[in-house]
């Protein structure tokens, strides 16, 4: 039995106390007795060392300790601190003259081994853990089951179910030493929806202006799908802030609320309650600036843009000062800090009130003209630093300006090689006493090389494509072998290759492009070569088509051109300059435009271009801004220069198509009238001679949302014409328009244009033409479409957009024929992923309101399914 030996009264008195449990309050430190410690012995232990116990209690045999005394209350407190331990307990088990012998005892609290959640989603219950951080091996305490209770409560009811309940429970894991298995029962219920909003105390601004300036607390109404009712406790706080910044926007900026309640309807409806006072509505009066001498105060007042009289609005006033929700704001501080003053600060303040007017002070501190001292780049582990620093509006030595920046940042987002959404300008070193700043800009590479393996069943057999793209290409390191990773990189040149091939044409191509032509000024030079074979088909014996390689149509360019950015009427201008040459070569072959199946034709062209790309927010997913293009495509007009009878060449022409139509078709004279009609023919297109006009314009809009979740509307207009010099000529049967499908050409042969309009079939809104009764493509056309687009991600990785859209186009044989407003509609939906390695993947579904032009259905077209791939963005 402890503590039980012969000793005195008081000593043996002390022993009793001492045998039961010792906390802080039970011991008396004045009656403690000194003793030397005889021995520690630790009892009640499972998964601990008793060693590891007794060094960590920090008494050794042999100590001197004072029973009871702050030595034992220590240890006990020492390891109540550590949470592992349900109960401890000090025992004397004997004394033997000054010796004192103790036993502390322990009972481990259980580990956690297993958890079990049930009333959720089985993907969900691994975040459930991670956030309470149910980890096995964790002690169970009453603290951790009681935090954990609190937080799913919480964490469910701010999503807005109000009414639920957590249990948890423990048992025993019997697999285990001194371990538990939890088990946590999550019942939701339904989430609590408001059905009323009853306010009082407004007589100024409606009901529905009140509710409207709630946007995220809303009443159930069986029509609203877009924001269901949901009482959630953080929105609805910040909902009546929303409140109150709507009564101050119109006037009223001494508006307060003096209650809000939430009745309880019934378990999964709530009724709300908010009681204002909407005080007097205010004016504005004199607004005074003080401070300024780099602009006149009529300067200020017109960027400011609030006049004496105007309904006081104390948002509005923020706003015009420093506007932090726009990355370029048309606030006082940007008028600043575009001129170079960094350190300038910009306070409104009331000075009086005067009745329902109040009158203002803009206090302005300009603070010292700053300057950059460096400008650096980092991240750029691939691209090379002068093609960074060639782009950049900012420089050493140059006016500090906010603009500069918002526009390196836009260049730079633009060049393709950066993710745009993670060009982050840090400002360091800012120095207001001596006008100094430095600017690094972070960015983080993106893939800048794409790789196009394509395969599918068209034009009567397979097609395969190969596709190589290097838009971060460096020509000077092509000898370089260390410079291979995989190709060449670094200096922003572009470089392509492209094979397509089937059983009836091959096509290859090469590009080439350097935007900093001699690496002084923004001249970008493109070359590009291109090699075109269509072959005859012939049907054998078993009714199958054949390629026949003696029938064969082909067409040879090659095109160099200069493009240069202009500085007006603003530097988002861009010039362009290119010649081309094609050579059109036909041996045995007729493509039903020309009377000649044996022959060649060359044509010699100019294009002009004329192009301003002022989008915003990135290449991949544009918020603001507009790009639009204008081109004209000529060659020079031989037939006025070269003295021939084209007249007379076209009216024998024709003599000799109507003598062979009358002629039986085994007559032996149409060899020879044929012979004479392609020499005819190839003396008419010998030189083609054209003029070919194109506008395209798309403006993009940022309709509501944050910046990374915008709504953003994209609106487009295009329109080409193809002419003629000389009406004895004719039309050229190349470069024409087709339009219908995805967009997406399988080959090209002639430089036709490939129109998107997406719900109809490809080129299925082509016009027939009445002579030949095929589709030789359009001389003018049109179209528009508006797209709204929402992001479901930017990453670098991956950029991930919805979008849903209605178009309208078509296309006409000729210009007489045009009229802007007969066009076929639709309407659809798609997503589109950007891969850097892959570039753009797509699928539209579309629904065509109006009959094609090929099917000869009347009647709406239907559903079409289009798979994009690589289309612009």
């Amino acid at each position: 039995m402890k503590g039980f030996i012969s000793l005195s009264f008081s000593t043996t008195f002390l022993l009793l106390l001492f045998t039961s449990t010792i906390t802080a309050q039970e011991i008396s430190y004045d009656q403690g007795e000194k003793y030397i410690l005889g021995g520690l012995e630790v009892t009640g232990l499972q998964s601990y060392n008793e060693q590891t116990v007794k060094t960590y209690t920090g008494l050794r045999v042999g100590q001197p300790i004072t029973v009871p005394g702050e030595q034992i209350s220590a240890v006990i407190k020492k390891l109540w601190g550590l949470e592992l331990f349900s109960d401890i307990k000090m025992y004397t088990t004997n004394i033997k003259g000054n010796q004192i012998f103790l036993e502390l005892y322990i009972q481990e609290r259980p580990t956690l081994s297993n958890v079990t959640v049930y009333g959720v989603k089985k993907r969900k219950v691994e975040s459930i853990i991670d956030d309470t951080d149910l980890k096995k091996g964790k002690k169970i305490t009453e603290s951790l089951i009681a935090n954990t209770k609190n937080y799913l409560q919480n964490k469910y009811k701010k999503q807005g179910f109000l009414n639920t309940k957590v249990t948890i429970a423990t048992a025993k894991d019997t697999s285990a030493t001194n371990a538990q298995n939890m088990v946590i029962n999550i019942k939701k219920g339904e989430k609590v929806k408001i059905s009323n909003i009853d306010f009082e105390g407004n007589e100024q601004l409606s009901d529905k202006k009140l509710s409207k300036a709630l946007k995220k607390t809303k009443k159930k109404k069986f029509y609203r799908f877009w924001k269901k009712s949901k009482y959630i406790p953080a929105d609805y706080k910040e909902d009546l802030k929303s409140l109150i910044e709507k009564y101050a926007e119109n006037g009223f900026r001494d508006a307060r609320i003096l209650s809000d309640t939430l009745i309880k309807v019934d378990e999964n409806n709530i009724d709300l309650k908010i009681k204002v006072e909407e005080g007097n509505k205010y004016y504005f009066g004199d607004i005074d600036f003080v401070g300024n001498t780099v602009y006149t105060d009529r300067q200020l007042a017109r960027a400011l843009g609030i006049k004496k009289g105007a309904t006081y609005n104390g948002t509005l006033l923020r706003e015009r000062i420093a506007d932090d929700s726009k990355p370029d704001p048309q606030d006082l501080i940007s008028l600043y800090q575009n001129f170079g003053y960094l350190f300038s600060s910009i306070n409104p303040v009331e000075v009086s009130a005067e009745n329902d007017t109040i009158n203002f002070e803009i206090r302005i501190i300009e603070g010292k003209e700053t300057f950059l001292d460096h400008v650096t780049v980092s991240g750029n582990d691939k691209t090379n630093d002068h093609v960074i620093f060639r782009e950049l509006r900012t420089r050493p030595g140059q006016k500090y300006s906010k603009a500069d920046i918002i526009r390196s940042i836009r260049e730079l987002g633009q060049l393709g090689f950066f993710d745009a959404e993670n060009v982050k300008p840090d400002i360091i070193n800012p120095n207001p006493n001596t006008g100094t700043v430095d600017i690094n800009y972070d960015l983080v590479e993106a893939g800048s090389s794409q790789i196009e393996l394509q395969g599918g069943y068209g034009g009567g057999g397979f097609i395969g494509t190969l596709g190589l793209s290097f838009s971060n290409f460096s020509i000077q390191n092509l000898f370089k072998g260390e410079a291979y990773k995989p190709v060449p990189m670094g200096d922003g040149q572009t470089f392509a290759l492209r094979v397509q091939a089937s059983r009836t044409f091959r096509v290859y191509s090469l590009n080439f492009s350097e935007p900093w032509l001699g690496g002084v000024k923004p001249v970008r030079f493109n070359m590009s070569l291109s090699r075109t074979q269509q072959f005859g088909v012939t049907r054998d014996n078993r009714g199958r088509f054949e390629p026949n390689r003696d029938q064969q149509f082909s067409i040879t360019g090659v095109t160099v051109g200069l493009a240069k950015r202009v500085q007006w009427p603003d530097d988002f201008f861009t010039v362009s300059h290119s010649l081309g040459y094609q050579l059109y070569d036909f041996k045995n072959y007729n493509t039903g435009l020309f009377n000649f199946g044996n022959g060649k034709s060359n044509a010699f062209t100019y294009t002009f271009g004329l192009s301003r790309n002022a989008t915003g927010g990135g290449r991949i997913f544009p918020r603001s801004g507009s790009n639009f293009e204008i081109t004209a495509k000529v060659t020079p007009p031989y037939s006025l220069i070269s003295g021939k009878d084209f007249k007379g060449i076209r009216d024998e022409s024709e003599e000799l198509t109507s003598q062979i139509r009358e002629l039986p078709q085994n007559d032996p004279s149409i060899g020879a009238l044929n012979d004479r009609l392609e020499e005819l023919e190839e003396e008419r297109f010998k030189w083609l001679e054209y003029y070919k006009v194109k506008f395209k314009g798309d403006w993009y809009t940022t309709l509501l949302g944050s910046a990374d979740k915008s709504l953003v509307l994209r609106t487009n207009a295009e329109f080409g014409f193809l002419g003629n010099y000389n009406s004895d000529i004719g039309d050229v049967p190349f470069e024409r328009f087709f339009v219908g499908g995805d967009g997406l050409g399988n080959f090209t042969l002639d430089g036709r244009d490939i129109i998107q309009l997406r719900g109809y079939q490809n080129q299925a809104l082509t016009p027939v033409n009445p002579l030949t009764g095929q589709q030789d493509g359009g001389l003018v056309y049109n179209k528009f479409s508006l797209e709204l687009r929402y992001p479901l991600t930017l990453k670098p990785s991956a950029s991930i957009y919805m979008l849903a859209f209605l178009e309208g186009g078509n296309a006409f044989n000729n210009f007489n024929d045009f009229n802007p407003f007969e066009i076929k509609r639709s309407a659809g939906a798609g997503i589109r992923i950007f891969m850097p390695a892959f570039g753009l993947l797509g699928i539209d579904f579309g629904y065509g309101f109006d009959p094609d032009n090929i099917s000869g259905q009347p009647g709406p077209h239907g559903w079409e399914t289009h798979f994009i791939i690589g289309q612009q963005f």
